[in-house]
């Protein structure tokens, strides 16, 4: 699936939840419930996501030319939303990833749920995947 389609997906699923937040918030938690477990040795400092009020691990590897991603966090609405994020992103080419609208932020307003200090992990986060996309990237050139 495309970034987008995926993205619509998702809104797709938030939209039954305008009106119960407490849904919403359980829905979120229930995503990184789901998420596969980070393998340990991928818990290093080097894979922190620097500016989260929470810890956030995030690991990227490159197979055939698309990002796969892993995270963790020690939170669960954060890592609900790195979660989010992943879904999203994962199995992506780093092109896709470099370009890509990620409306579904606004379109579930996950920004007004999470409040400024998640909003700006959020924006942290979203900034390391695109590290890693830029890597791979310029790796591929490269080979």
């Amino acid at each position: 699936m495309t970034i987008n389609e995926i993205q619509d997906q998702i809104v797709e699923e938030f939209s039954i939840f305008d009106d119960w937040p407490e849904e919403r918030d359980q829905y979120i938690i229930d995503i990184g419930k789901k998420l596969p477990a980070l393998d340990e040795r991928y818990k290093t400092e080097d894979n922190i996501v620097k500016g989260c009020q929470s810890t956030v691990w995030l690991h990227a590897s490159e197979i055939d030319g698309r990002v796969y991603f892993e995270a963790d966090s020690n939170t669960v609405i954060t890592k609900g939303i790195i979660g989010l994020l992943v879904r999203v992103l994962s199995g992506q080419k780093p092109s896709d990833i470099l370009n890509a609208d990620l409306y579904l932020i606004d379109k579930i307003n996950l920004r007004s749920f999470i409040g400024s200090q998640r909003s700006s992990g959020l924006q942290m986060m979203l900034k390391q995947i695109k590290l890693y996309a830029v890597g791979f990237s310029q790796q591929a050139k490269q080979a």
